[in-house]
C-alpha cells in the first residue's frame, strides 16, 4: 500500500490493482501530487506479478475527472513560479503515454464529467468503458489553452472532421455520441461497475468479460449532424470553417440553429487559442502520441508565458463573470504563420517521450 495523498487512493484487490479518484470538492481535478502518486503506482504495479489488471475509477457519480488543476497552475505563473506550473505538464504528459503502453490491461471506468486531463488518464487506456453519465469535452479553448493530454493525437484520428469540431469548439458530448466516435471501446451500466470490478479481480479475462458486461448503446443524438460537422470542419483554415459556419447558419432548421451555434461558441474562445486548436488537427497525423505530447510542452510552454491563460482561468474560474479580454481580440487578427512558429521551435528543454 503507497501512502496516498488526498484526492487519489490506490488498492490491491485480487489480482486488480484499482485506483479511485476521489477528490469531490475539486470534482477530481488533478493536481501534481496526484499525478506523481499515480505515475509511481503504475511503474510498481508494472513490475508486480501479483497484479494483472489495472482499473481506473472515480469515487463519485457526478464526475471521473474535470482536468488539470489549471487554476493552481494560474495562480503559480501569476506568482512568477512559471517553472513550477511547467513541472505539472512535464509530469502529466509522461503518465498520459505510459497509460498508453501499460503492459498490462488498463481498463478506465468514465462515468460523469470527463474534461482535458480527464481524458488523458483514461483516452489512451487499452479499455474505455462509458458509462450512460458520461458527459466528454476537451474545453481548453475557452480558458485560453487548448486541447492537450494527447488531444493533439486523438481527436484528428475520430471519424470525419468531428475531432476539429470538438477541439474548436470544446463541446460537451454525451456517452452514445463519445461511443459513436470510437472515444471509448465499450459501454456498461453503471450499476454493474461493482460487479465487473469483482470480476476483474477474482483474475476474469478482461475482453470476454467487457464483452459479457457490454451493452449496445442508443443511437447518437449528434449522428443527423454528422454530415454537417464534416462539410463544416473540413476548411482548410480557421477563416474557411468560419465562412462556412456561418453559411450553414443562415439554413432553416436544426442544422442551422447548430452551425449558428458553434459559430458564437468559437467566437466566444481565446482567438489565439482556437488557431492552435485547429493547427493540432491539421498537424497530428503526422505524428505519433510521444510526439504529439512533444507539441503540446512546448505551446503550453509558451501560453504560461503569454496574455490569454491567465485571462481565461480569471474570468472563468477566479472572478467568474464570463468576460475574458482576450490578447488578439478576435480571430481575424491571429497570425496563423506565428502560430505555426510555436509548435515549430524546439524548447531548450523539449519534452522527449520514447
Amino acid at each position: 500500500m503507497i501512502n496516498e495523498p488526498i484526492g487519489i487512493r490506490f488498492e490491491v484487490s485480487g489480482t486488480a490493482g484499482i485506483i479511485t479518484l476521489d477528490r469531490p470538492k475539486a470534482l477530481n481535478a488533478l493536481d501534481h501530487k496526484m499525478v506523481c502518486a499515480m505515475r509511481a503506482t503504475l511503474d510498481a504495479w508494472a513490475d508486480d506479478s501479483a497484479v494483472s489488471v489495472v482499473v481506473l475509477r472515480s469515487a463519485h457519480e457526478r464526475a471521473f475527472c474535470v482536468g488539470g488543476d489549471v487554476r493552481a497552475m494560474h495562480d503559480l505563473g501569476r506568482a512568477g513560479r512559471a517553472e513550477e506550473a511547467r513541472r505539472f505538464w512535464r509530469d502529466e504528459y509522461p503518465l498520459n503515454h505510459l497509460i498508453s503502453r501499460y503492459p498490462k490491461p488498463f481498463v478506465a471506468l468514465v462515468g460523469g464529467l470527463c474534461f482535458g486531463g480527464g481524458f488523458g488518464i483514461s483516452g489512451h487506456a487499452r479499455y474505455r468503458v462509458a458509462g450512460e453519465g458520461l458527459g466528454f469535452a476537451m474545453p481548453e479553448v475557452a480558458i485560453g489553452l487548448f486541447p492537450d493530454v494527447g488531444g493533439t493525437y486523438v481527436l484528428p484520428r475520430l471519424p470525419g472532421w468531428s475531432g476539429t469540431w470538438l477541439a474548436m469548439t470544446g463541446a460537451r458530448i454525451g456517452m452514445a455520441d463519445a461511443m459513436a466516435l470510437g472515444l471509448y471501446t465499450h459501454h456498461v451500466p453503471a450499476e454493474r461497475w461493482p460487479d465487473l470490478v469483482a470480476a476483474l479481480a477474482a483474475g476474469d479475462a478482461v475482453e470476454p468479460l467487457l464483452a459479457r458486461f457490454s451493452v449496445v448503446p442508443p443511437p447518437p443524438p449528434l449522428g443527423p449532424l454528422f454530415p454537417t460537422i464534416d462539410r463544416v470542419f473540413a476548411g482548410g483554415s480557421v477563416a474557411a470553417v468560419m465562412a462556412a459556419l456561418d453559411h450553414a447558419a443562415t439554413l432553416e432548421g436544426v442544422e442551422g440553429e447548430f452551425a449558428a451555434k458553434q459559430a458564437e461558441t468559437i467566437r466566444r474562445a481565446s482567438p489565439t487559442s482556437v488557431h492552435i486548436a485547429f493547427a493540432q488537427m491539421q498537424r497530428g497525423l503526422a505524428h505519433d502520441l510521444a510526439g504529439c505530447l512533444t507539441l503540446e510542452f512546448r505551446m503550453v510552454t509558451r501560453l504560461l508565458a503569454g496574455h490569454d491563460f491567465y485571462e481565461g482561468v480569471r474570468a472563468v474560474l477566479v472572478d467568474k463573470d464570463q468576460a475574458p479580454r482576450w490578447q488578439p481580440a478576435t480571430l481575424d487578427e491571429v497570425d496563423p504563420a506565428a502560430v505555426a512558429a510555436m509548435f515549430d521551435e524546439p524548447l531548450p528543454d523539449d519534452l522527449l517521450l520514447t
